[in-house]
């Protein structure tokens, strides 16, 4: 795949219909850069290398690595308590208000509600606002014992990052990381992306009507990158240049319940799997119509990261990692479990009922004897997501898989972190039952 990737990439976005891409990767010692498509249907802006993407939540490895940092340099722990650092911060519950760690933020294990997105306006202070919002924050679950997705705690983590240093998160991460490395095509406001060739996301095959994400998201995911500076990244934590010890990083801190959709673990902002008997840490990101993905493979020295604008967009980096990684390092990506043509009969009607949590309903039905899953976004997030009814299939006792026409199969696992307390894990995310 390697040698003809240009032409590879872009028969591959034909297939899942991606507006355009591009692709980084180093192996051996060599940078190799690819682009296809457009950044743009409605104007036709050609896809090319040095383009900017919205890599999304990938931002969440900066924000843990910057306070990586500050641990290194003997300022905090990753068991220091928040409040410790912010005085001010406050949750409903006292007690996850006083115990919660940089631990639980960076490994997902805090059970903050976690997909509060709420506009706090552009100016400077915008992640302090949104730290303060967090105060009507419910739990979703009990305070460490299970890893559901939290873009709350890493915007928290982000807060903590400017009172340690007294300045704006974009700068901590400037001078933090974007410096060091000499990276020119990394930025997170939109006036300094817009200097640069930069993608717009798309749904539908039409560019989408809000370009971003609210500011305040930032240290949760608005960086915007050439996938050559968020290579760059990745060999740093491999080779050097950031930290003292970026393995610390990798050491697991958390199972994952439903290892089939990200990676097995959680460890300090990095997802943790194994390929073929080799380590891969990674991360992805989606914002509003774009999509990246971010591998390192510690025992190659291998770091591969793509982008996409819209499309199958998921299933588009996970077809070029299969292929790409095949051929550069002889590994096998580990196929996700899809339902057989004769699924096994299970009884889904103990499972079905509402599963809510800050910004999502899902509702488990059964109809007929079959079963179905609806999927809502909920506060700000409702205007841009479309509710989507699926069939919902079962491919063993607590697993299902569910799609989209014409989509691709996702995955969904029952399971109880406290006895008694049913919860659906799904896109990383712990989910529990209302009704």
């Amino acid at each position: 795949m390697a040698g003809a990737m240009g032409q590879r990439l872009a028969e591959l976005i034909a297939e899942y219909e991606v507006p355009g891409s591009a692709l980084a990767y180093w192996h051996q010692g060599e940078l190799h850069e690819f682009a296809a498509g457009t950044l743009n249907a409605a104007t036709g802006v050609e896809a090319t290398p040095d383009a900017l993407y919205q890599i999304g939540s990938v931002t969440k490895v900066w924000t843990a690595t910057l306070l990586m940092q500050d641990i290194e340099r003997g300022r905090l722990t990753l068991d220091t308590p928040v409040a410790e650092l912010l005085p001010e911060f406050r949750l409903p519950d006292p007690e996850v208000t006083k115990n919660v760690t940089i631990r639980h933020l960076l490994s997902h294990t805090s059970g903050i509600d976690g997909d509060l997105f709420i506009d706090t306006g552009r100016g400077d202070d915008c992640v302090e606002k949104y730290v303060a919002a967090c105060a009507t924050l419910a739990q979703n679950h009990p305070l460490g014992v299970t890893q559901s997705y939290c873009n709350s705690g890493f915007v928290i983590a982000g807060r903590v990052l400017e009172r340690l240093h007294g300045k704006r998160w974009d700068d901590v991460l400037r001078e933090g990381v974007c410096e060091p490395l000499g990276l020119t095509h990394t930025w997170t406001l939109p006036e300094d992306v817009l200097r640069f060739r930069a993608a717009i996301g798309h749904e539908d095959g039409e560019p989408v009507p809000q370009w971003g994400l609210m500011r305040a998201m930032g240290p949760a995911g608005l960086i915007c990158a050439r996938p050559a500076d968020v290579v760059a990244f990745g060999r740093a934590h491999l080779e050097g240049g950031l930290l003292e010890d970026a393995s610390a990083m990798w050491e697991p801190q958390v199972d994952i319940p439903n290892p089939y959709t990200l990676g097995r673990q959680w460890g300090v902002g990095w997802i943790l799997d194994e390929w073929s008997g080799q380590k891969v840490i990674s991360h992805g990101g989606n914002t509003i119509g774009q999509h990246a993905m971010l591998w390192a493979v510690p025992g190659t020295g291998t770091v591969v990261c793509v982008t996409a604008n819209g499309g199958r967009s998921g299933a588009f980096t996970r077809a070029v990692a299969t292929e790409l990684f095949a051929e550069l390092d002889g590994l096998t990506v580990p196929p996700s479990p899809v339902p057989s043509d004769t699924p096994p009969e299970v009884d889904l009607t103990p499972y079905a009922g509402v599963y809510e949590r800050a910004g999502s309903r899902i509702t488990i039905s059964v109809e007929d004897g079959a079963g179905s899953i609806l999927l809502e976004a909920t506060g700000e997030l409702a205007a841009l997501h479309k509710p989507e009814k699926m069939t919902f299939v079962p491919i063993e006792e607590n697993l299902f898989g569910f799609r989209a026409p014409g989509g691709d199969w996702l995955t969904a696992v029952f399971f109880e972190p406290v006895e008694g307390a049913p919860y659906l894990h799904m896109g990383a995310r712990a989910t529990p039952k209302v009704s």
